[in-house]
């Protein structure tokens, strides 16, 4: 099995709670919260051990909240490649408001890196790709480096013979599809940056399956996986086009959902399962994840109870 190394150049400490009722220009009392460490490449790296796998995970830490998520990491048993990183490291915050179960999410941008943060960043994962690495790139970038970042990291990966998976959005990910030149082994994104860099709706498996094969075309990226919420993923290659969707379950938080199926079907992939079955424990990961609270992962006993239940439907660019 190839190595799996994750990267979270821009991570948070992921705190949650539950009030009854969101309200202005008052304080609010939360209930059940929690704090946990988080940003995409985190996750990832957490979700694999909750799975039985295995990763090296690139984390850019500053400061005290740096520290304490550091702290959390390594009693989960991840291992942790530290990158120290500017300023302090970014917190983020969701609230359930428990009378109407929506969830509201505020995410902070992070510290402002120069440009030796990003120098002195690419060379020490250049030092952790090794050959036939399966590098994730998954979340935002912090202010200061340059949207085209992750293209970058995926000529890396090509070089030593090893893929990358992309799972951003904005313009790292409109910047990193524009300015590779090899293919991104896997990118992921969600229904409303597929539509924003299609241009157009893509509510019809016909568009979304021409959108995919347009950037398989162009040698963007060898997979294609558009995230559609509650219904699943609609996945597209050269060979296949099929649509994973979850079983219905009781929905406590969507936070680390899409994390949870990236880290699942990349550990598919790296294992050497077929596209089909590693995505649909992907697809049984992320619902998994929605039952837990706050940024809670997906639990391996219910990803495996779940497994069967999700259902498979060809994809076809001629239909509707």
């Amino acid at each position: 099995m190839s190595d799996i190394l994750t990267l979270s150049v821009n991570p948070a400490l992921d705190s949650a709670a539950e009030v009854e009722t969101v309200k202005p220009d008052i304080k609010l009392y939360c209930q059940n919260a929690t704090l946990e460490a988080g940003g995409g490449g985190v996750n990832v790296s957490r979700a694999l051990l909750l799975l039985g796998g295995d990763s090296t995970a690139f984390v850019a830490l500053g400061g005290a909240t740096g520290g304490m998520l550091l702290d959390m990491l390594k009693q989960d048993g991840v291992r942790v490649a530290r990158f120290d990183a500017p300023g302090l490291t970014r917190q983020n915050t969701a609230i359930l408001e428990t009378s109407t179960r929506r969830q509201f999410r505020f995410g902070q941008a992070g510290p402002c890196w120069s440009a030796k943060d990003v120098a002195r960043a690419i060379r020490q994962i250049d030092g952790l790709i090794g050959r036939g690495t399966m590098v994730v790139g998954s979340g935002s970038l912090p202010p200061g480096v340059a949207p085209a970042f992750y293209a970058g990291i995926n000529r890396m990966a090509h070089a030593r013979g090893g893929q990358m998976v992309l799972d951003t959005s904005g313009e790292a990910m409109t910047s990193a599809l524009d300015n590779t030149v090899l293919p991104f082994h896997v990118v992921r994104m969600d229904r409303h940056e597929s539509q924003v860099l299609s241009g157009r709706a893509l509510e019809r498996d016909r568009d979304a399956v021409h959108f995919a094969h347009s950037l398989i075309l162009r040698d963007k990226a060898e997979i294609v996986v558009l995230a559609r919420g509650a219904k699943g993923s609609l996945i597209v290659s050269g060979d296949e086009a099929f649509i994973c969707a979850p079983p219905v379950v009781e929905v406590r938080s969507k936070v680390g959902a899409g994390d949870s199926f990236v880290a699942a079907m990349t550990l598919g992939l790296s294992r050497g399962w077929t596209l089909r079955k590693s995505a649909q424990y992907g697809t049984a990961a992320a619902a998994a994840a929605v039952t837990t609270p706050g940024s809670a992962l997906c639990p391996r006993a219910t990803l495996e109870a779940l497994l069967p239940e999700v259902v498979t439907r060809e994809a076809h660019g001629d239909s509707g």
